[in-house]
């Protein structure tokens, strides 16, 4: 019986959250919320990270803010999270950038557990014209 409890006791202090990685090649920004989205946790960028702005896209910054946003979403109680991966997506690229595998890795040491990884990148239908005009970019 008290085995039960005990079990019990866990599933009720579980929190779970979302991971919200957007991820190009000019920065990544990590937005950690609860399942509904409505409530933020940790907010966190690769341009937080450094001083240089060609260093936002990096690996290294991203998993510097991948630490910073799940130590602070660990201090208000989240115990895992959902991960959703996104890049910019429609006419433009569709995979992320370098920054979103290092801050995933970074997101699983620092003991959030992860329950599903998701692709969330915008994708179009049809054709999009890229901006430019008839004419094309005219440098």
């Amino acid at each position: 019986m008290s085995v039960q409890n005990q079990q019990q006791q866990t599933r009720k202090e579980e929190v779970w959250g979302v991971a919200h990685i957007y991820s190009t090649a000019n920065n990544t920004i990590i937005h950690i919320t609860d399942m509904t989205g409505s409530e933020t946790f940790a907010r966190c960028s690769g341009g937080m990270m450094t001083d240089k702005d060609r260093e936002q896209g990096m690996p290294f910054p991203a998993m510097l803010a991948a630490r910073k946003a799940a130590e602070t979403a660990v201090a208000k109680g989240v115990t895992g999270i959902h991960i959703r991966v996104r890049a910019r997506g429609s006419q433009y690229s569709k995979s992320p950038g370098m920054g979103a595998q290092p801050a995933i890795r970074s997101l699983a040491r620092a003991g959030l557990r992860i329950g599903t990884i998701e692709d969330c990148t915008p994708t179009t239908h049809g054709e999009l014209r890229k901006k430019g005009g008839r004419l094309g970019r005219r440098v």
